[in-house]
C-alpha cells in the first residue's frame, strides 16, 4: 500500500531537480602565507537574501563544521583572519581568509540556510608552500602557462659527467625527462632545456616554458651516475589560474572578454571549453573558426587586442571551464591558457522563455518576441542577422529608432520593430518573406548583455493567411478602398492597418476612433478588413500593412504598395477600388453609384459598405495598370444587356396600350377563364347597382359558367328582357370595368362558401 501511495505521488508531482543553485569556485590554489577570496552565488530571491550564509569544512564522516557564518559566528581557527560579507542585491557572498597555512588545504562548502541541506557548493582548497628550500627540497610555485628555471647544484667531481633531470611517479620510480647527452622526453619537446654555463660552474639549470598542469610534481636533478652522482630534490607546483566566476540563467547570454596583453596583440587568439576528458574544445578564434555546436548562438569580435565572445540561448551543457589563449594557428594548447572563466548555468531560472525557432512561408510574415531587462525600458533595442562566414558578425537591420540606412533597399516595406507588448519584451516583424530570409537573427540592446537572444527563422511550405493585392494604383484626389482578407481562425483577433515608414508602422484609426483621411473598418461576416483612403495625395503613396493582434502580441501581417499617379494617367471612370483576395488569386471589384460590376465569381463583395463615391466624390481609381481593359469589357457587357431590355420594355408598353383600347370598346363583356364556379345573381345585394338586370325566369343551367375547357360560356348584360326596361344613363367605360371586377370578387367569395358546404348540383 505504501509503495502504491509513493507511486501516485511521483505521478502527480513533477520531478524536482536536485542540482543546487548555489555556485562557487570548484578549485582554489594558493601559496602559503598569502590570502584567498571565495565568492559564492545564490539565486537572489527574497528568502535567500535574508537566509543564513555559511562557510564550513567537510570532516571525514561527511559532517560539515561551520567556520564562519553571516550570523556572526567565527570558529577559533579563523579568529582574526577571516570574514564573510553578504551582497544581497547581486545574490553573492564573499569569504576572505588571510595568512593561509598548508593545514588549510581540504574540502569546503559555501552555502545558504542550514548545513547539509543541499543549498551548498563544494570547494577544494590547496595551499602550497612558497618558493624556497623546505626540508632540503627546493620548492617552486609558478602559474600555469608560465616559465620556471630550476637550479641544480653539484660538486666539482661531477663536472665532466652527464647531467640529467627525472620526474618521480607514484611508485617512487624516477623517469628521465632530459639529459646533457641530448635526450628529451617527447612531452617536453620544444619547451624544456638544460643550460650548463662553462666548465667550471657547479650548477646547471633546468628550464620549462609554457607550463602545463601535468608538469606539477617532484623532480630530481642529478650529475653523474646513480651510485656516486650528486642529487637534489625539487618540488614544482603549477598553480592553476583562479577562474573568473560567471553566473548565468538558462536561456540567457554571457560574454567572455579575453585581454592577453600587448605582447600577443598580433597573435591569433582562441576560446575553448574544457570537457570531461580534460581536453579543451575550440569554441571560436580570431581566424574565423567556430564550433558548430554553437552555430547561430555565438558572436565574436577582436577590437584593440581584446577578443570578445558572446554566447546566447545558454544550455545546461554550456556550463564548465572556459580558457582563453594565444597561438599562431588559433588552436587550443595546454601550455597557453592565459585567462579562465568558470561558467555556471542556473537551471532554476526566471528568465523569460521564448521559442528558439520561428517558421514562415514565402510571402508571409513572422513576429519575433525579444526579451530585454524590464529596468532598461529606454534602452535602444536592435535586431541583426547572424552571418555564418569567416569574419562572422551580425550586421544591424533595424533598431527602435528605425530601419538601419544601409539595409533600406533590402528591407524597404518589410521590417519594423515595436516596443510592444512592453514589460521586458519587444517585437520584430518581418513580412514578404523569401527563401533567402532563412537563418539566425539576434535580439540586442545597448544595456544588459545577459538579455541577448537568438532565433532561427525557417521557411516552410504553405500559403500566407492574410491576402491583399501586391500593388494598387490610384490617381490624385481619388478615394481608394483596400481590402484585406483574413481566415476564420483570426475572427477573435484585433485587426489593424498601418502605414510603413523607415521609422516604424503607424496604426491608422478604425471607424469608431475617428473619421480622418484614412479609415479602417472590418466586416465580421466576410472577415474583410477595409482601408479607405479619401482624396488621395502624393503623401499617401507607400507601403501599407494589414495585420492581426492577439491581445498585445502581434501575429501576422501582409503588405500592399499604393502608387499615386497624376490625373489623366489612370485607367477609367470608376470611383473606388475594393481589392480582395481568394486563394492564390487577387481579385478586384468596382462599384459606381448604385451599380456593381463583379469581375470574378470568387471576388469578395461587401454589399453593406457605403460607396466611397457617395462620400468622397472621387473620380478614378484602379487596382492595376490593366484595369482599363477590364472596364472596357464591362461596358460592352452593359450595352449588350440594356439595349435588348429597352426593346422589350417598349414592346410591352405598346401591347398594354392596344389591350387597353380593346378593353374600352368591349367594356360590357367579361370573360373568366381561371375558375369553375356557380354564379347566382340572387347572391348579390342590389344587383342592379352593379349593372345587371334581374333574370328570375332564366334557367339555373344558364347560370353555370364552364371555364378552362374548349367550350366557353360568356355571361353578358344583354338579354331579351333588357328591351322592356326603361333606359338608364349610360355609365363610363371605367365605371363599367370597376363594377365587373367587383362582381367577380363577390362571386369568388360565394364560390368559396359553396365549396365549404359541399359541391353544388346543377
Amino acid at each position: 500500500m505504501t509503495l502504491f501511495f509513493l507511486t501516485c505521488l511521483l505521478a502527480v508531482f513533477p520531478v524536482v531537480s536536485m542540482k543546487s543553485p548555489i555556485f562557487g569556485p570548484p578549485e582554489i590554489d594558493s601559496v602559503e602565507g598569502t590570502s584567498t577570496s571565495i565568492k559564492c552565488y545564490y539565486p537572489p530571491t527574497s528568502v535567500n537574501r535574508h537566509s543564513r550564509k555559511y562557510w564550513c569544512r567537510q570532516g571525514p564522516k561527511g559532517q560539515c563544521i561551520t567556520l564562519i557564518s553571516s550570523n556572526g559566528y567565527v570558529s577559533k581557527d579563523y579568529e582574526g583572519r577571516a570574514n564573510l560579507t553578504n551582497f544581497p542585491e547581486s545574490g553573492t557572498f564573499v569569504v576572505n581568509v588571510d595568512h593561509l597555512i598548508q593545514g588549510d588545504s581540504g574540502s569546503y562548502k559555501c552555502g545558504v540556510g542550514i548545513n547539509n541541506r543541499g543549498l551548498s557548493f563544494d570547494v577544494r582548497l590547496r595551499v602550497v608552500p612558497g618558493s624556497g628550500v623546505l626540508n632540503g627540497t627546493q620548492v617552486y610555485a609558478e602559474d600555469l602557462g608560465g616559465k620556471v628555471s630550476i637550479s641544480c647544484p653539484f660538486t666539482s667531481a661531477n663536472l665532466p659527467n652527464v647531467k640529467s633531470v627525472c620526474k618521480q611517479i607514484a611508485d617512487k620510480h624516477c623517469v628521465r625527462v632530459i639529459d646533457s647527452a641530448g635526450y628529451k622526453e617527447p612531452s617536453y619537446e620544444g619547451r624544456a632545456k638544460l643550460i650548463i654555463q662553462g666548465t667550471t660552474q657547479t650548477e646547471f639549470f633546468f628550464i620549462i616554458d609554457q607550463l602545463q598542469v601535468e608538469d606539477d610534481g617532484k623532480y630530481v636533478c642529478q650529475a653523474g651516475d646513480d651510485s656516486s652522482g650528486d642529487k637534489s630534490n625539487v618540488d614544482l607546483h603549477v598553480l592553476k589560474p583562479e577562474p573568473e566566476l560567471v553566473y548565468a540563467d538558462l536561456g540567457s547570454s554571457v560574454r567572455f572578454d579575453c585581454a592577453l596583453g600587448p605582447e600577443v596583440v598580433n597573435v591569433a587568439k582562441f576560446l575553448c571549453q574544457k570537457n570531461k576528458e580534460k581536453t579543451c574544445n575550440l569554441v571560436a578564434n580570431t581566424l574565423g573558426q567556430r564550433n558548430q555546436t554553437f552555430k547561430g548562438r555565438i558572436l565574436s569580435q577582436n577590437n584593440n587586442g581584446v577578443f570578445s565572445v558572446d554566447i546566447t540561448n545558454l544550455r545546461k551543457e554550456d556550463a564548465g571551464l572556459y580558457l582563453c589563449g594565444a597561438n599562431s594557428d588559433g588552436q587550443p594548447q595546454k601550455s597557453r591558457p592565459i585567462q579562465a572563466w568558470q561558467l555556471f548555468v542556473n537551471e532554476e531560472t526566471t528568465f523569460p522563455s521564448r521559442p528558439s525557432v520561428v517558421k514562415g512561408v514565402v510571402g508571409g510574415s513572422v513576429a519575433v518576441l525579444c526579451p530585454y531587462n524590464p529596468k532598461e525600458v529606454n534602452s535602444v533595442k536592435s535586431w541583426c542577422r547572424w552571418e555564418d562566414t569567416q569574419n562572422g558578425g551580425c550586421p544591424l537591420l533595424v533598431q527602435s529608432t528605425g530601419l538601419v540606412k544601409n539595409q533600406y533597399e533590402q528591407y524597404n516595406g518589410r521590417l519594423v520593430l515595436y516596443d510592444e507588448p512592453g514589460n521586458g519584451t519587444y517585437t520584430v516583424i518581418l513580412n514578404q518573406l523569401t527563401a533567402q530570409d532563412a537563418g539566425f537573427y539576434w535580439c540586442l540592446t545597448n544595456g544588459d548583455i545577459h538579455w541577448r537572444s537568438t532565433v532561427e527563422l525557417k521557411i516552410v511550405e504553405g500559403q500566407p493567411n492574410l491576402k491583399v493585392p501586391k500593388t494598387v494604383n490610384v490617381e490624385l484626389g481619388e478615394t481608394v478602398q483596400l481590402t484585406c482578407h483574413s481566415p476564420c481562425k483570426f475572427y477573435s483577433y484585433k485587426k489593424f492597418w498601418c502605414k510603413w515608414t523607415d521609422q516604424g508602422c503607424s496604426a491608422l484609426p478604425s471607424q469608431d476612433e475617428g473619421s480622418g483621411q484614412a479609415v479602417v473598418n472590418c466586416d465580421q461576416n466576410s472577415q474583410l478588413i477595409n482601408l479607405t483612403l479619401k482624396q488621395v495625395t502624393k503623401g499617401d503613396e507607400g507601403w501599407y500593412w494589414c495585420g492581426v493582434k492577439e491581445g498585445l502580441q502581434y501575429k501576422e501581417t501582409v503588405a500592399v504598395y499604393v502608387a499615386v499617379k497624376e490625373k489623366g494617367t489612370g485607367s477609367g471612370a470608376l470611383s473606388s477600388v475594393r481589392a480582395a483576395a481568394a486563394e492564390d488569386v487577387i481579385e478586384t471589384s468596382v462599384r459606381k453609384v448604385d451599380r456593381k460590376v463583379v469581375q470574378d465569381p470568387r471576388l469578395f463583395v461587401d454589399t453593406q459598405a457605403k460607396d466611397p463615391e457617395d462620400a468622397a466624390g472621387g473620380s478614378i481609381a484602379s487596382a492595376d495598370p490593366g484595369s482599363s481593359a477590364g472596364q472596357g469589357g464591362s461596358s460592352k457587357v452593359v450595352v449588350s444587356t440594356l439595349v435588348p431590355l429597352a426593346l422589350v420594355l417598349a414592346l410591352g408598353v405598346l401591347v398594354v396600350g392596344v389591350l387597353r383600347a380593346r378593353h374600352r370598346k368591349n367594356v360590357d363583356r367579361i370573360s373568366i377563364r381561371s375558375y369553375r364556379t356557380d354564379i347566382s345573381m340572387s347572391d348579390f345585394e342590389n344587383s342592379r347597382d352593379f349593372g345587371a338586370n334581374d333574370n328570375m325566369g332564366a334557367s339555373p343551367v344558364s347560370q353555370e359558367t364552364t371555364l378552362g375547357g374548349k367550350d366557353e360560356f360568356i355571361a353578358t348584360t344583354e338579354n331579351t328582357v333588357e328591351t322592356e326596361e326603361p333606359k338608364k344613363a349610360k355609365r363610363s367605360s371605367k365605371e363599367e370595368a370597376d363594377m365587373a371586377y367587383t362582381a367577380f370578387l363577390l362571386q369568388a367569395n360565394n364560390m368559396a362558401a359553396n365549396i365549404q358546404d359541399g359541391p353544388s348540383k346543377a
